[in-house]
């Protein structure tokens, strides 16, 4: 696509080319790295409802891990400079290894979360979400209330405004989605059906050795961009 020509960005943390990778494009039906739809879908056995359902709405942000939220550019800012400035930023910092990874439902989604120490992940998720805003345009009314959830702390409603999401900075956990919000026990049996596809694709210790800058088409799905190495 011409430079510029997503709607919004995002950085993410993708996994490199693999077999989870690949996996996670299967199941979520969308290769973010490609960018296209995989030519099958994942064959998961036993799950409560059809992988198209248990996945709708996820699938279009591809196999990720949110680093710094969705955003519009701001006024002059473009996505040549926020490629450059994502590159600088990585390279200040060094890969962050997540010895904990597992398989869990994450609230009425299922998702891999990372246990244990998550003081390095969070530094870097807040440092890149602190650095690189200035390329984020101040949300609408709109997207702010679309945000705007009863359940929100005031601590998330006031990253809301500051920062144009709630669960950023101290309210940041790293974890990559893999369904929709479903009901409680859909999600624990899809989380077990998932838990032998998965458990020998996952790297131990999972390595965030690169950050993503990805963008979204005017179908609302997510592309890479380009990946920076963190090699600080």
């Amino acid at each position: 696509m011409p430079a510029d020509a997503y709607r919004r960005y995002a950085i993410y943390y993708t996994v490199p080319p693999g077999p989870l990778a690949r996996f996670g494009a299967e199941w979520l039906g969308w290769d973010i790295e490609a960018g296209c739809t995989p030519s099958a879908r994942a064959s998961v056995p036993d799950l409560p409802r059809p992988i198209e359902t248990l996945t709708t709405g996820p699938h279009r942000y591809g196999f990720h891990a949110t680093i710094k939220p969705p955003f519009r550019l701001a006024p002059g800012a473009s996505e040549a400079a926020l490629t450059d400035a994502l590159a600088n930023f990585c390279t200040a910092r060094p890969p962050v290894p997540l010895h904990d990874v597992e398989l869990a439902c994450f609230g009425r989604f299922v998702a891999l979360v990372a246990r244990g120490d998550a003081a390095r992940i969070t530094a870097l998720a807040s440092g890149a979400v602190r650095q690189l805003d200035t390329f984020r345009a101040a949300p609408s009314e709109a997207e702010i209330a679309r945000h705007l959830k009863p359940a929100l702390t005031a601590r998330q409603i006031a990253h809301l405004h500051r920062w144009g999401y709630p669960h950023v900075m101290d309210c940041f956990r790293w974890h990559m989605t893999l369904t929709a919000k479903l009901p409680r026990r859909e999600a624990q049996q899809t989380c077990a059906a998932l838990a032998p596809v998965l458990a020998p694709l996952l790297p131990h210790p999972l390595q965030v050795d690169a950050l993503s800058l990805v963008g979204e088409d005017a179908d609302g799905r997510f592309h890479l961009v380009h990946r920076a190495a963190l090699t600080g």
